[in-house]
């Protein structure tokens, strides 16, 4: 029998402005002591003991790695697929989403829709997205099965990280996330076995994501200037990609 999510707040859509920072885990924890003036914890982490959740991502490509190339040469217009859960192992209380990511200039916007899933398909991942609740007028699954037929997509990269969240205290589309704790797995299951091969990203850095639809506060402009941060282009499947060598065994 499939699972519901017990989750029926689940956000379908998101477009904003999507700036990255990679900070040194010393710096990371100083400039979240001054956000936390201004921001407070997103009530979803509040649940959790150590204030951060786990963030699990199967991304596919076609045979060639277009998305990842669309993203390194800089498309400002590109997007990609990916499997989204919230645990390592399965769970038939925790939400799994199909999600179609891109961007568009500099928006960056997020189209997602639930699947009703089972634990004997999660590790097949075209029965899994057969499964989406809403199977009416989905955009995100009508692509997603053009995209599977005509470009031959197919999940090549798990990234796992551990997310901590903070809104602000004052404008609720304002945002941060830092996402620590990074892995790239090479495999084309969303929970693979334990014993697998996990390649470590960015060892020693956070990714500080600021997340806004109109713009950011004075206050975080002065943090900005006072730590000096510097925006940067980063991708987690990208450097996924990078680490497990397989844009290298491509280009060799």
């Amino acid at each position: 029998m499939m699972a519901n999510s017990t989750n029926k707040s689940i956000k379908e859509n998101f477009l904003r402005y999507e700036f990255k920072y990679i900070l040194r885990d010393e710096l990371k924890h100083a400039v979240e002591t001054e956000l936390c003036h201004f921001m407070q914890l997103d009530p979803f982490v509040e649940r959790f003991e150590d204030k951060k959740y786990l963030v699990r991502s199967l991304y596919f490509d076609d045979p060639a790695y277009s998305f990842y190339y669309e993203k390194t040469d800089g498309l400002m217009h590109r997007q990609k697929f990916r499997i989204r859960t919230y645990s390592m192992q399965y769970d038939e209380n925790i939400p799994i989403m199909l999600e179609l990511k891109g961007r568009y200039n500099n928006f960056v916007y997020k189209n997602r829709t639930e699947i009703a899933h089972d634990k004997s398909i999660t590790n097949n991942v075209f029965k899994l997205t057969e499964q989406v609740i809403k199977k009416e007028n989905n955009n995100v699954l009508n692509q997603f099965i053009y995209d599977r037929y005509r470009k031959k997509i197919a999940p090549v990269m798990l990234i796992d990280y551990q997310r901590r969240a903070y809104q602000s205290k004052y404008d609720y589309e304002f945002r941060i996330t830092f996402d620590g704790e990074l892995y790239g797995t090479q495999t084309s299951q969303l929970f693979p076995k334990d014993d697998v091969n996990k390649r470590k990203l960015i060892d020693g850095f956070t990714i500080m994501e600021v997340k806004f639809r109109k713009h950011v506060p004075p206050w975080f402009h002065r943090i900005m200037i006072k730590y000096q941060l510097t925006r940067v282009s980063i991708s987690k499947y990208c450097t996924g990609m990078e680490a497990t060598n397989l844009i290298k065994h491509l280009e060799d």
